[in-house]
């Protein structure tokens, strides 16, 4: 864990984790920070606890030694989130200060009765209540799900820096770059791309909820965004603000003018078709991610697909139905709400078709529009791969039109 100072009166207990699966199933291959904060006025908070995997490290008293702080100086936990990553540390911070006082929302404390059996010096915080902590007060807004129900922000309004908790944060590991005026532009890039992928595997099926929420938060002066994962935005935080909002933006689409292919193969047949798909996509022009399914990892299709206008789906039919890893795919699109999308199809089937059947049956409610599908029997031969190319071509062209109507796109900034 390491400590920064933030602003007057307000610093950053962090640590980076890695080698593991975020949630129990999203990979974070550049690691993920927990973040939480003191906030000192005559009296003293802690927002969102002392972030470690495994509860209250060992350090904690030489880290708070480090910004004076004393264990029996803190008077106040508050709780913008009870996820297990950002209140698994109560337990064993309970051993240490029995006597803290708690604020949260109403379903906050319910939660952390439910989790960890707390009901005493529970004080209940609505949207407009706020905290005097001595020099300084702490207002809170309920935000609810991002993207558990009871969240809630807290906002200090001697320097203006908004506290959300999951809200506005990003995978990837901090290390010793803590703030946004430290980031080089490739930096940036890095944190960028791992906001989206945050978004989409965390957030994504909540958007609407973000847009509110951004409505909501817009009459205060933010001047420094301190989210619970991720990078502190203290340059800039109109930055991280402007980036949600185009996330969320998508939900419905178009989104960029990209398309994202995935495809999957059991003998090659399939697969022999994949690289004229992406000669007619990039014949107009157009940026192609592209994904193999079981191979790649959902996380990372999941976040292409979030943010392209089109998609391709490459598979085989299956014992009449659909590949199955791509069936499988496609449930956890339906629900992060990967809907609006311009969409084609190719694949091989054997002694029978089916996969388009079932795909259509599991889109049906997310409001994808397909161009006509190109299924062969056995490998493709001369005529399928024209058909594929003229296909994959149509659909470019569609998602560079599509993707001029949403003017929060980047392509269109």
């Amino acid at each position: 864990m390491k400590t920064a100072n933030v602003t007057d009166g307000i610093y950053l207990l962090t640590a980076d984790v890695e080698n593991i699966l975020f949630e129990g199933i999203w990979p974070v291959p550049e690691g993920v920070s927990l973040n939480s904060y003191i906030v000192k006025g005559e009296k003293t908070a802690l927002i969102d606890g002392v972030c470690d995997w495994d509860g209250v490290p060992e350090t904690l008293y030489e880290l708070l030694d480090g910004i004076n702080v004393k264990i029996e100086d803190i008077d106040y936990v508050i709780l913008n989130h009870l996820e297990p990553d950002h209140s698994g540390w109560l337990v064993n911070f309970k051993k240490l200060r029995s006597d803290f006082a708690v604020y949260t929302t109403d379903k906050g404390a319910k939660m952390l009765e439910a989790f960890y059996g707390i009901t005493e010096n529970v004080h209940i915080m609505k949207s407009g209540s706020s905290l005097d902590l001595g020099g300084r007060i702490l207002k809170f807004f309920e935000i609810p799900n991002i993207h558990w129900p009871e969240t809630m922000a807290a906002w200090d309004e001697k320097t203006g820096t908004l506290l959300p908790c999951d809200a506005f944060g990003s995978f990837g590991s901090l290390k010793e770059t803590f703030f946004d005026d430290q980031l080089s532009e490739k930096e940036f890039a890095f944190f960028e791309n791992e906001t989206l992928r945050y978004y989409a595997n965390i957030v994504a099926a909540f958007s609407i909820f973000v847009e509110r929420a951004i409505d909501k938060l817009g009459d205060l002066n933010i001047k420094i965004i301190a989210p619970g994962h991720g990078i502190i935005w203290r340059k800039d935080p109109g930055r991280v603000i402007e980036l949600y909002k185009r996330l969320a933006s998508y939900r419905n689409g178009p989104g960029e003018p990209e398309i994202t292919l995935i495809w999957g193969s059991m003998y090659g047949n399939t697969e022999a078709a994949v690289q004229t798909a992406i000669d007619g996509i990039e014949n107009e022009g157009v940026k192609v991610n592209l994904f193999r399914t079981p191979d790649d990892h959902e996380s990372f299709s999941l976040a292409s697909a979030w943010k392209s206008t089109g998609i391709v789906l490459g598979m085989p039919t299956y014992e009449y139905r659909m590949f199955p890893p791509m069936a499988h795919l496609l449930d956890d699109f339906r629900r992060k709400k990967v809907f609006g999308k311009k969409a084609f199809r190719f694949g091989s089937h054997g002694w029978s078709g089916g996969a388009q059947k079932e795909l259509e049956e599991i889109t049906e409610k997310m409001n994808w529009d397909f161009l006509d599908p190109v299924d062969f029997n056995g490998k493709p031969r001369k005529d399928d791969l024209d058909k594929i190319y003229k296909q994959a071509k149509k659909l470019a062209r569609q998602v560079k039109e599509l993707s001029r109507r949403n003017p929060l796109a980047k392509a269109n900034r």
